[in-house]
């Protein structure tokens, strides 16, 4: 049993630290299967090979140390401690530079020397949350088979959801930053929502494809700038793909450096505390640290045109 043991744990260290596979591949059954403790869902060995790729060009000095084992020739359980640091990207999200320690178990069952399955309490959004990503795991349930919705699909239908999108009024905002290299970096964004009054909180949704995303993900602070009646081209130009969106753009920084928008109806500067991830976009929480405001009237948004506030009859 003790032979056996050292041999898993061997090989399982020089997979995660080295990335050599070949006694984990020599040790594991073909009909493996490892289950999330976490999400369910069930991979085989070449998902695992994946992952733990994956998971070492993201983190190129990962270190692995096995704290404790127990059980038998049949079952065993390793409990791990892993060390790193978050440099490069790891599906799809960009890296923030920050060290992790992580901890988890795997129950290993075994068959006839091989290892048949694991059980095991990591994953991939495990070690997101352990650096500081936290998953909204809601955006990654699966369709229940019993939910049934118009067509008896089980899945909404998404033109109806836009449609119902559309039909609720919004400001419109330039969300900025500012990248490495010192440039000022914006997208036109509808999605912000004030999330508390005490402590000052707001919300940003970005989708993950803009091309301010990566800026905005590796910045300490953002900036929010609802737009104003006079501001209808400087949507355009925040809307677009121009690879300088600031050229004629007139802007002055905030106190920790975010671009505030000149002519815009308010703007403030907000501290980054929580990047949540949300499959197709990442939800931004940030505590307000400046705010300025002028008595230009905010443009409004509906239905995928704009109109002037300053034209609306009170009910």
């Amino acid at each position: 049993m003790v032979a056996m043991r050292e041999n898993i744990i061997q090989a399982w260290i020089d997979a995660w630290d080295t990335g050599d596979f070949g006694a984990l591949e020599q040790l594991t059954d073909p009909e493996y299967q490892r289950v999330s403790s976490r999400s369910g869902a069930v991979s085989d060995f070449d998902a695992l090979k994946r992952d733990i790729q994956e998971t070492r060009a993201a983190f190129p000095g990962l270190r692995t140390e096995v704290e404790h084992v127990v059980g038998d020739d049949e079952e065993l359980a390793i409990f791990w401690r892993t060390v790193g640091v978050f440099s490069e990207p790891l599906a799809g999200i960009p890296p923030t530079g920050n060290s992790v320690v992580t901890r988890g178990s795997n129950y290993v069952h075994v068959r006839d020397g091989r290892i048949l399955s694991e059980e095991v309490t990591w994953d991939q959004s495990a070690l997101l949350a352990d650096v500081g990503v936290p998953s909204l795991n809601s955006a990654f349930e699966k369709v229940p088979e019993d939910v049934v919705v118009d067509d008896l699909s089980g899945q909404i239908d998404l033109n109806a959801f836009k449609g119902f999108n559309r039909k609720f009024v919004t400001g419109v905002t330039v969300v900025t930053a500012i990248d490495a290299a010192g440039q000022p970096r914006g997208l036109a964004a509808n999605s912000y929502a004030s999330v508390s009054v005490e402590p000052p909180l707001v919300l940003v949704c970005v989708q993950k494809t803009s091309s301010t995303y990566a800026t905005l993900f590796g910045a300490k602070y953002l900036g929010i700038n609802i737009l104003s009646n006079g501001q209808r081209e400087t949507v355009g130009t925040f809307a677009g793909k121009s690879a300088d969106k600031f050229a004629g753009i007139d802007w002055h920084p905030a106190p920790q450096g975010s671009p505030m928008i000149a002519g815009s109806s308010a703007s403030i500067e907000a501290e980054i505390k929580e990047r949540f991830q949300a499959k197709t976009h990442t939800v931004f929480i940030a505590r307000v640290r400046y705010t300025e405001s002028s008595d230009a009237g905010p443009m409004i948004y509906k239905a995928g045109h704009f109109f002037d506030s300053d034209q609306l009859t009170e009910l």
